[in-house]
């Protein structure tokens, strides 16, 4: 009763193995093999210990010698520096050219601080952080001068100089 009769396996107990092409494919149908008896057929197909189908053989997946010979493609990830540490003194530079504006070193400042903004927009590390060593400089320099005329305006306020 079971000669020439074509019927599907189980599916599988595991995860599938082989290639996604081989596993989206549904395996081809073959008929019971001839040198088994109807009883060994049943007692196959019921067995739930068979871990494959010992009616079709295992066919190695025809993919995985394609795997051997194709290089895998490799992916490139840019990792860019880490831009957001380098300080750009900008509300520094404001504030010296608002109000501390010695010799235009407020201005110089807050133009190199805009460079430095720009440059790690640019994703330019090394030089953002010259433009910023360039913009702490000469806003130190305006701030230190600034207050050093302040004193002195103030000193010269307190004591005039017709009193020497």
């Amino acid at each position: 009763p079971f000669e020439g009769v074509a019927w599907s396996p189980r599916p599988p107990q595991g995860p599938p193995q082989g290639c996604f092409a081989c596993i989206a494919k549904p395996p081809a149908l073959r008929q019971a093999s001839p040198v088994l008896s109807p009883s060994s057929a049943v007692y196959l197909m019921e067995n739930k210990s068979c871990k494959g189908d010992s009616l079709r053989p295992a066919v190695p997946c025809k993919h995985s010698v394609e795997k051997k010979t194709m290089t895998n493609p490799t992916t490139v990830i840019e990792i860019y520096p880490d831009t957001t540490e380098v300080n750009d003194y900008y509300l520094w530079s404001i504030f010296n050219f608002v109000y501390l504006n010695f010799c235009c070193l407020g201005f110089i400042a807050l133009a190199y601080s805009l460079k430095v903004r720009d440059k790690k927009l640019l994703n330019d590390l090394n030089g953002a952080v010259e433009d910023a060593k360039t913009a702490r400089l000469f806003n130190i320099t305006s701030s230190a001068l600034a207050t050093f005329c302040i004193i002195l305006i103030f000193i010269f306020l307190r004591y005039p100089l017709t009193d020497y």
